[in-house]
């Protein structure tokens, strides 16, 4: 039997009509958008299906991924044989590798998450903020690119080496952009996001976020989850906590969290194969196997032959 980590997407790996064909083949995840809509108010796998403005607003999109990759998932676990030894996500998939790991129900799960996605929407009025992707240069020459330009922006996502995501005010943003390809940048895309993620721009809102987060009935387990700011594993429902708040204006590692996994193979649930394509960047050694149909069920189940 093969140890695997559970890794779990975030924001940007949403797509119109995701989990059409898990939704069709495993009434758990029928199940899960079922109980999903109740504890919602709203029929979210409808959204999924047929409104993709909708889904991509961030408020929609945390609850979708979330659930999705909690489906996902319980496929996994239903149908397969292998020892979980950690999880981890990326960003909002940070919620959804705690939820699988028993720290949180997944009701709870649902609420607070719907809750981070309305703060987050509303900390920064509409068009103030950006998120842009650098390409090509080191963690170091971004951070000190951030650093010289005025206004507010930073170095937000360490996806993999080579590729960076920054965060805060658009100009900023554009002008940092702009320094990065002078300085040999292969790419400096912006993101089509107007909530500037991760950033210290959204740190009032993760002070009202906290309030939230310390209401909810939080569970205890002695399952492995590796948190994104500061790749570390607790069971300490205080320092969880704190971690959730903390990560909402702080950086994601997600190429330290990667680089320190001790696993056989990892496995991507949820839509999208975004951490997939990273992780064959961060370490070629241990392979990471998406799971978003009953195809990639099947290679999955042929991994642990």
């Amino acid at each position: 039997m093969k140890r695997i980590t559970q890794l779990f997407p975030g924001q940007g790996s949403q797509s119109l009509q995701m989990m059409s064909e898990l939704y069709q083949s495993f009434p758990e995840v029928k199940n899960a958008f079922t109980i999903a809509n109740e504890v919602l108010g709203f029929d979210l796998w409808d959204l999924i299906q047929s409104d993709a403005d909708a889904l991509n607003q961030t408020e929609n999109t945390q609850v979708a991924m979330l659930v999705s990759g909690y489906a996902t998932h319980l496929v996994l676990e239903n149908n397969t044989n292998f020892e979980t030894i950690s999880f981890a996500g990326h960003s909002l998939g940070e919620w959804t590798a705690l939820l699988c790991a028993g720290f949180i129900s997944f009701e709870d799960a649902l609420v607070l998450v719907r809750k981070r996605g309305e703060l987050m929407r509303d900390a920064v009025p509409n068009g103030q903020g950006a998120m842009a992707a650098i390409l090509g240069l080191d963690d170091k020459v971004v951070i000190d690119l951030c650093s010289k330009i005025q206004g507010i922006v930073e170095a937000v996502n360490f996806n993999s080496p080579g590729q960076i995501v920054i965060s805060g005010e658009k100009q900023s943003v554009e002008k940092t952009c702009e320094l990065a390809k002078e300085n040999g940048a292969r790419r400096a895309l912006i993101l089509p996001v107007s909530v500037p993620s991760h950033s210290s721009l959204m740190k009032e809102a993760a002070q009202e976020f906290k309030i939230y987060v310390d209401k909810v009935n939080w569970l205890e387990s002695d399952k492995k989850v590796i948190h994104n700011v500061d790749v570390s594993s607790t069971t300490d429902i205080e320092k969880i906590k704190q971690n959730l708040v903390l990560q909402l204006y702080k950086p994601v590692l997600w190429t330290q969290t990667i680089q320190s996994l001790t696993t056989d193979i990892m496995i991507e649930c949820g839509p999208g194969k975004v951490l997939t394509g990273l992780n064959k960047r961060i370490n070629k050694e241990i392979l990471t196997y998406p799971l978003f149909d009953n195809k990639s069920l099947e290679e999955i189940k042929n991994a642990n032959g």
